[in-house]
């Protein structure tokens, strides 16, 4: 579907840095603007706005006059069918979270396992929430939005956001439950399996959760509490064992290679292995080859 708010601000004096188009059509935009005014009327979805850098000229006009208090880290969460008006009147950047009462509402009834109508969000302008604040500075705007490599943590991060943004801005709610236990041993085998068997395809968190069938929040915790590892960190480690074999017992070109372990590029796989085992592919594949 199309975001109003994004529409909105391709049309005046912002500048879209990226974009991306999630599964289940939630959307992800990151912006610079400056010197700006724009009106956002009755959008028909919620926005989640992060201030990544400056935006201490940011204003907003209240019943009270134009209000301003925008800085790094500060958050507006913006419902559905909220009128906004906005100047912008110095350097701003900033990330977006497009989503709708579907998209919240579903994660609600898999979450809580509970019918979800009614349920609204509080409005935010300039607020401060470090939970928010960490989940886009760590993963949102640290992974690489078109790298299907990267698609399982983008997915499990804005899982994150969205059940804290119930938990805190939503009414009507209760706080979600806390599994109790790990997947079953039975379980556990099959996800390893799967996910070994298709390491060379991006692997979301919705795909996964389905297989043992429960909502993506529940198998995140519920394989974390299994593994010891997030399912994206899990995803991740295999990706980078079986590139290591693969350098280690074959001549195949470093580009074969990141396809087969599910990255986009060789630049890609090159950067993940160098923060994880210290070297380059390269170096591994010559200090083997040159073993006695």
């Amino acid at each position: 579907m199309p975001y109003h708010v994004f529409e909105n601000l391709s049309q005046h004096r912002a500048s879209l840095m990226r974009a991306a188009r999630l599964d289940g059509g939630i959307g992800l935009a990151q912006w610079r603007n400056d010197d700006d005014r724009l009106a956002l009327e009755q959008p028909g979805h919620h926005t989640l706005s992060l201030y990544v850098a400056d935006g201490y000229e940011s204003y907003r006009r209240t019943p009270g006059g134009w209000r301003n208090g925008g800085a790094p880290d500060r958050f507006c969460l913006m419902p559905a069918r909220h009128d906004s008006l906005w100047d912008i009147r110095g350097p701003l950047e900033f990330a977006h979270l497009y989503f709708t009462d579907d998209h919240l509402k579903g994660l609600a009834e898999r979450v809580w396992d509970r019918e979800a109508s009614g349920l609204l969000l509080d409005e935010r302008t300039f607020a401060e929430d470090p939970r928010i604040a960490s989940l886009y500075r760590h993963w949102l705007l640290a992974l690489d939005w078109r790298e299907p490599a990267d698609r399982l943590a983008l997915d499990s991060a804005i899982t994150l956001l969205l059940v804290h943004l119930l938990d805190a801005y939503g009414q009507r709610h209760r706080p979600p439950p806390r599994p109790r236990g790990g997947l079953a041993p039975y379980r556990l085998g099959q996800i390893r399996d799967y996910i070994e068997a298709h390491l060379d395809r991006p692997l979301p968190l919705a795909e996964l959760a389905a297989r043992v069938q429960l909502s993506e929040y529940h198998f995140a915790r519920m394989f974390k509490r299994s593994q010891g590892l997030t399912p994206h960190q899990y995803v991740l480690q295999r990706r980078l064992a079986r590139a290591e074999a693969l350098l280690r017992d074959t001549a195949l070109p470093l580009a074969e290679i990141a396809l087969a372990c599910g990255f986009s590029s060789s630049s890609h796989l090159a950067s993940r292995f160098r923060q994880a085992r210290g070297l380059a592919p390269s170096q591994l594949r010559q200090s083997t080859s040159q073993a006695p």
